[in-house]
Parts: C-alpha cells; structure tokens; sequence
C-alpha cells in the first residue's frame, strides 16, 4: 500500500484552503488519502468562514491514512497562520516554503507517496527574499542531494485530453531566444520520453516539437531559429530512438485530429504550451514536474485572491492532480 500524498497550504490567503477543504468532503471511496502541511487553527478557521463541516485533526504523517475517511489530516509546520482570504500577510511566505520543504523531506523518507502542492503566489514570496523563479525551480533545488546539482526538472501540463511541456517557462518573451537551444529541448525530450514510459506506462511515447516562429520559420523566411536549433534537436531525438516530430506550426498542433499523433507537445514557451491546455481542460488540468526523484503535482491554476474565502472556488483541478499523483506513484512502483 502507497503512503499517503503529502498536499502543501500553497499561499493561504488563496484559494488552496478553500479547494483543500472542498476536495476532502467530496472524497469518495477510490480518492487517494493525504494530508495537509498547514495549520489546523487555520484551517478551522477557513472551514468556518465556508460554511463547512470539515472535522480537522492534527496528525503525524504516519496517522494520515488511518484518519483521512474520518478527520482531514492535518500536519503541523510550525507556524501559526494568520493570513485573511485574500490578504496576504507575514505568514504567508514562511508557511507556504515550510510546507513545500516539509513535503519533500516526508517523501524522501517514504513518509509521503508524493508532493501535491496548492497554488503560491510568487509576488509575495519574491517581496519576502524567495530567489527562485517559482515551485519547478526550487523542488528541484530541494531534491538535489548533499554535493550533487539540482536534477533538470520538467514542467508538463496533462490532462487526458492533452499533455504539453514548456521548454522555456517563467522567462519574459524577450528572453526566450537567449536560453532556446538545441541542447535544452534534447535534454527535455529524454526526460519527457523517460518519464511517460516509467510513470504513465506508455511503452514508446510519441513527441510533436512546436516551431518557435510562426509557421516554424516558413524555411527560414521568418526566422532561423526553427532551423538551426529546433531541426537538429528532433533529429537528435530521433537518432536515440525517441519517436518525434516537428518542428511544427504552433497555430496547428492543437486540434483534435493533431492531438491524436503524439502523447506530449513540447512547446518553446510558455504561453505557447499554456494557451491550448488551459483552454481545452482548464478545470481538469493538472501541473506535474518530471525529471525529479519523486512524483509532484499540482492544480494548474494560481491562488484566486478575489475568489478566497466565498466558496466559489472549484476544486476539480485539485482533486485531478491527487489522482494522477496516486496513479504516477503506482507507475513509478511498477517500474
């Protein structure tokens, strides 16, 4: 039997409270226990302002499952929260960090199946002297071991009707053609390929590689960069047997009938991943990093300040990213 997944407050001023709550009274008897990293006071509290009968018991990690059909576990980190809906406040930096920490620490030492993080607020984590670029940069920051460099993670966004990986992703646009090369998009097609056979259990993936220019470069009539560094890293991949395609029109690659070829788009930017998943399963769509030595999910939606604390907060992209966590650990299990 798995452990329990290890789920963070994420920003609690946000909408992670509220969709935590909301995805433990709508737990059934195929959802996945877990437990929050958080503040039981808190998380009272919020329950309260809902309006909902949420019974909350502070455990430890080894108590979650046990309690999870009967109480939302929760595990203490610390830190007395006292951020309101939609105001965050002093606390709402140290908690959030002290939950991702203590996710990860609880699943290295097989207290925890996986990390589950809720939405953070990178504004408010920068202003209190966070130096790394968001969740992606710092779990893999976390996972390196004592003398080792950080492992090269992999933002995907799967849903099932599609699954797409930002080569580049929290950069200005500007930016982009200065970090794009050859090198990066291999190194993210092997940890792509990789990953969907060891964790999703697709025996031989199939890649589509998006161009960078409009219509890939149009044969270099609008730029070279699909030439010179997207051609040579599909031919790479494909000489170590990756089954891929591209480079590819972006304005192309999303339909139905595209999404049928491949498993994973790798896309050059974030937008141009993060556009096309949004809009086709913008509830169910779930945030997971690959190329780390555990499984990590998340809602792909951010914290939801004007929302907070009303109740209008959906939780399907929560209760998503739990089920694929359970089921990624069960592939990683198998491999």
């Amino acid at each position: 039997m798995l452990p329990p997944l290890a789920l963070t407050i994420g920003e609690p001023a946000g909408i992670g409270p509220d969709i935590t709550l909301a995805a433990w009274m709508q737990r059934d008897a195929g959802s996945p226990p877990f437990y929050v990293l958080g503040d039981a006071a808190f998380l009272a509290r919020r329950a309260q302002q809902l309006g909902l009968a949420v019974p909350i018991r502070t455990v430890a990690p080894g108590a979650a499952a046990a309690t999870f059909p009967d109480a939302l576990p929760v595990v203490d980190i610390g830190i007395a929260i006292t951020a309101e809906p939609g105001r965050p406040d002093a606390t709402s930096a140290p908690a959030a960090l002290a939950a991702i920490r203590m996710a990860v620490a609880d699943v290295q030492a097989g207290r925890a199946g996986a990390v589950v993080t809720n939405p953070i607020a990178k504004a408010v984590l920068y202003k209190a002297g966070f130096r790394e670029p968001g969740h992606t940069e710092y779990l893999a920051k976390l996972a390196a071991r004592d003398g080792e460099a950080p492992p090269h993670p992999v933002m995907m966004l799967w849903s099932p009707q599609l699954a797409v990986v930002p080569v580049t992703i929290h950069l200005p646009l500007r930016r982009v053609f200065n970090v794009l090369t050859t090198e990066l998009i291999v190194t993210t097609g092997r940890i792509v390929a990789r990953d969907l056979i060891e964790r999703f259990g697709i025996a031989r993936p199939r890649l589509a590689v998006s161009g960078l220019n409009p219509h890939a470069g149009e044969d270099g009539a609008m730029g070279d960069e699909d030439i010179a560094i997207i051609r040579p890293a599909v031919e790479q991949l494909i000489a170590e047997g990756i089954a891929t395609r591209g480079p590819l029109p972006g304005d192309t690659m999303f339909h139905a009938a595209a999404r049928a070829q491949y498993d994973a788009a790798l896309c050059m930017y974030h937008d141009q991943a993060l556009i096309p998943i949004k809009t086709i399963a913008f509830d169910d769509a779930v945030n997971t990093t690959l190329g780390l030595p555990f499984v990590r999910t998340s809602p792909d939606h951010g914290t939801a300040f004007d929302i907070a604390g009303t109740g209008a907060a959906n939780p399907a992209s929560l209760m998503a990213a739990l089920r694929l966590a359970a089921r990624l650990c069960d592939g990683a299990a198998r491999s």
